[in-house]
């Protein structure tokens, strides 16, 4: 039983994931697999890989043959990643807290913004009570 440790499709159209499957060579890209392995997401920033390393050396003892996508991410795996490639599980923590600070900096610069356009209309209502203050009256005839 000839086995390829490939990639199977998942999620919607334009917006894919992929399952690190072990299947036969006979079965379908999206088909029927022997065990799953990991995950690969490559629209996060940066791509997520999460692989289960004993495992796929336990399947390439058994014979079986990486494709050539998965060849390459393997050896990212082995690396520990590089710029374009993370590896394991994103930290929700990390994820919230990012989330938080960029929403405290936009926050911020909103503030600012507002607070300039108040000074703007601060300086512009003296001035023009000034030049109010400046005409004299018209006299009655």
């Amino acid at each position: 039983m000839p086995a390829k440790i490939r990639l199977r499709r998942m999620g919607r159209k334009k917006k894919a994931h992929y399952r690190v499957v072990v299947a036969d060579n006979d079965s379908p890209r999206d088909g029927r697999f022997i065990e799953s392995i990991g995950y690969y997401k490559p629209l996060s920033n940066p791509a997520r890989l999460v692989l289960n390393l004993e495992r796929v050396d336990h399947w390439l003892s058994e014979g079986a043959q990486p494709s050539g996508t998965m060849k390459s991410l393997i050896a990212k795996a082995r690396k520990g990643g590089d710029s374009l490639v993370a590896l394991g599980e994103a930290d929700p923590g990390e994820q919230q807290a990012k989330r938080a600070e960029a929403l405290a900096a936009r926050r911020a610069a909103e503030e600012q913004a507002a607070q300039k356009v108040a000074a703007a209309k601060a300086a512009e209502e003296p001035a023009e009570e000034e030049e109010a203050a400046e005409e004299p009256a018209e006299e009655p005839a």
